[in-house]
This record gives C-alpha cells, structure tokens and sequence, in this order.
C-alpha cells in the first residue's frame, strides 16, 4: 500500500510499506472522530494508521459551519488551531413567505475565552491541521485511499480491504469513523441501513464578496474575532419540508445553506438546490447576501434519527464513532455533532488502549466505549431529546407554517400604529395566536408537550 499525504505529514512515509499487522489499530476516516480515536491511541502508546479517503483530512468533509471545541480543548492547544470567528450571537428565526420573526442571544460572556467553546471552521483547514496533531503523537496516516470492506476471521474483524493493489491491512483493532455515509458500517452488517425520515440532505454555499471588505462585520453587527450564527425554519426557509436554514459568518465568507428530510427531498421538496436559491432571496436574508458571490458548493446527507438509530457501538474487534454512529443531536435549538464525534472517538480510543492492555479483542472487551459514553454528555442529551423529533413531527404544519405566520401576524398587529387603542392591537395579537394553536386549551396541551424542553 502506498502513501499520499501533505508534506507536513510526510515524515511517516515509506516507498514501499508493509502494514500488515504492523499495527494496534486502523481508523477509517480523518475527520474529527478519527483523528480525535487516533490521538488519544497513540497517546496511550498505541501504533495507529489512519486511513483517509481524500487527497487530505477534511477534503471530503462538509459540514454547516460549527465547531465545538471542549474536548478538542482537553486534547490540542485549540488556540493554535486554524479557527475563522468565534460565535458572539445567535439568531432564531421564524420565516413565512415574506416575513421573519427573531429573537437573538449574544451574552457578554460569548465575547471572552474561551467563546462558549464555540467557533466557525473550514473543515479543510481545521481537520487537516487536527490530524497533524495526531501524527505528531506518533499516528501514520494514509491518503487517497478508500477502505471498502472489512477482513473477518472466524467471524471475529480483523482489519480492512482497501482499493490499493494488494491493499488489505490486518490489526487486532478497526475504528469507524467514516461519517454519516457509513457504506463499509452498513456492508458488514454492523448498522442498517438508516430509513430516509431519520436521514437529512443538506447543501451548503461558501460565499465571498469581492467589492466589499466591510460585508459581514456591517451586516452581522460584528468586530474584531466575532461572528454569527443565525438560524430559521418555516416555509419561508425550506418551503414543505421538515428542517431548516443557516448562515454562518467565517473570516471573510458566509457559509449559508439548508437542511431537511431526505423523505421530503424525495416528495413535497425535490429541488435542495432550488430551495437554497429560493431561501437566499428571502426578504429577511437576501440583504445579508447583497453582493455575494459564490465561491464553494457542497451536499452532503447528516444522520437525524437520534438515540434510536444509534447502531451497537462495538463489535469483536471494532468500534464505530461520531456520525457513523449517528451521534448527532439536532432538535432546531441545539444543532451539535462536531463534539459528540470528538467524544466519541475519546471514549472509544481509550477502551481500545484498555482492552489491548489485556490482550482482548472482543466486543465485551470494548464495553467501557458505550459504559463511558452513556455517562457523557453524548447519549444523555440525545436521550433527553429522543421525544422531541417525533413531537415536531406530530405538529409540523403548526410549527413549520401555521406558527410562523401566527407570529408574524401578531407581531404585524401589536406594533401597528395607527388611531386605534394599544388595548385592542394587544387583543388581536393574543387572538392571533391563539387561534394559531387551539385556543387556551390547545396552548395548555402545546406548553405540556413541550414542557421537558425546560426543565
């Protein structure tokens, strides 16, 4: 198996390797699981491989534009790291054909180190630099090469094929860290293959503005470091669909684009690229973009289907991490997968270190990946939220149309001025939306639906 990795990961390199079972452990993938799994490996003392499919981490990566960097913190000088801006607000947005309706959150405390551990990234650039890190540990990583099945033995794993001339690798340990298009997962039965209701697409724009240096600090009220990260759902967003929009500020570009259900991109919503175009000229947004100009496209499917479409996470001789996993959390308040996957490949690294300690490879021996897991902040949040989805669900024309047309309209009316009393434009407000949602007893059976979302 040959190599082709960065220059500054070079010094691993050899003309003519030999990697059979001259490892403890393969990592499929140098995203932010894999080489968080291979770091923690070889910092254990472990001799790790990565192998990644693209000609360099992060080059087949794509995400909306949020990295959060607790762990990260515990296991790199994050400071070093290749970040754009850190995240200073957060807008919500309810979007109709014509109107929005927002609230925004921007503490004070957003503005100090270390931000809420919140910053935009090009995955490029940052998850190139984060396996850097792992190789510096001691970790080997190999480039443009694509695992496509996993080696058995006795129906224990025991390494990958690779589509290189004589491309299987043995080692005792294979890590999972492939994302959420898991094809090698799903081939070796290790997880099914996710229904389409728990599967989004997303399309991504990366948009830079050449005659205007100024853009995004005028236009997102920002300084310095600081940056943005705005939110909408309804029609007005994703039209049919069940999902949302984004804009995220970098240094010099915005990352705007759009999520939704592959079962709605299948029927109500075919067109994502036509959505995003539509979404884009948006009253409330097309402002935001005035200028705009597009410099990256990118698609990519991100798995939704919370605590219950989390596969078994170790089998003999493997584990699987981060959204291979489906450890991605995204309830329309809380979108989060960039720390679960550095979680993960934490945990699961460090009961790999302890099962070799003893000499094991077999699932039971790996149990202290999903015992530690189920501990962490990961599988708590995503079972605190694992009745949510299927609540927005049951109340989608509500909350994805009915809702946001209730808010705009009321807004529209208690803000009106004209020779009418504040007293009445109040009522009709209150009318609005109470219509909007059953009357007092209809609101009374949404405020107990919803009411684990504070606790």
């Amino acid at each position: 198996m040959s190599q082709a990795m960065p220059d500054a990961l070079a010094d691993r390199e050899t003309e003519t390797p030999d990697y059979n079972d001259q490892f403890d452990a393969v990592v499929v993938g140098a995203g932010l699981s894999g080489s968080a799994a291979a770091l923690t490996m070889a910092q254990e003392g472990l001799d790790v491989v990565m192998i990644e499919r693209g000609r360099y981490p992060g080059a087949k990566n794509v995400f909306g534009g949020v990295l959060y960097t607790p762990t990260l913190r515990e296991l790199v000088d994050i400071d070093e790291a290749p970040l754009e801006r850190y995240i200073a607000e957060r807008r919500y947005g309810m979007l109709t054909d014509h109107d929005e309706t927002a609230v925004s959150v921007s503490p004070g405390e957003w503005h100090d180190p270390p931000h809420n551990d919140s910053y935009t990234v090009y995955r490029g650039d940052f998850d190139e630099w984060f396996a850097e890190r792992a190789v510096e540990a001691g970790a080997t990583l190999v480039t443009e090469t694509t695992v496509t099945s996993l080696v058995r033995e006795e129906g224990r794993i025991v390494g990958v094929e690779t589509d290189r001339p004589d491309g299987r690798l043995r080692a005792p340990y294979v890590v999972l860290a492939e994302g959420g298009n898991s094809l090698v997962s799903e081939g070796a039965d290790l997880k099914p293959t996710e229904d389409r209701e728990n599967v989004a697409v997303a399309v991504k724009e990366v948009l830079e503005f050449p005659d205007n240096d100024t853009a995004i600090e005028d236009r997102f009220r920002l300084s310095g470091d600081a940056g943005a990260a705005y939110h909408y759902f309804g029609e007005g967003a994703v039209g049919d669909a069940f999902g949302g929009g984004f804009i995220y500020t970098n240094g010099d570009t915005v990352s705007v684009g759009l999520a939704y259900r592959l079962s709605d991109a299948a029927t109500s919503q075919p067109d994502p690229e036509g959505t995003l175009n539509a979404f884009k000229t948006h009253p409330a947004v097309a402002p935001l973009l005035r200028g705009a100009r597009t410099a990256e496209y990118t698609a990519k499917t991100i798995p939704e289907g919370g605590i219950e479409s989390v596969p078994d996470l170790t089998h003999d001789g493997a584990v699987v991490v981060g959204d291979a996993a489906g450890l991605v959390l995204n309830n329309g308040v809380h979108l989060e997968g960039t720390n679960m996957a550095v979680e993960s490949g934490v945990h699961a690294a460090r009961a790999i270190a302890d099962a070799a300690d003893r000499d094991r490879t077999d699932a039971a021996a790996l149990e202290a990946y999903p015992e530690t897991l189920e501990e962490s902040f990961v599988i708590q949040n995503l079972r605190r939220y694992e009745w949510l989805m299927e609540s927005v669900e049951e109340d989608r024309e509500l909350v994805f149309g009915e809702l946001p047309r209730a808010f705009a309209d009321a807004g529209t009316e208690y803000f009106r001025i004209d020779q009418d009393p504040k007293e009445t434009h109040a009522k009709n407000a209150k009318k609005r939306l109470l219509e909007a949602v059953g009357g007092y007893t209809g609101a009374a059976r949404l405020a107990l639906r919803y009411r684990k979302l504070v606790p």
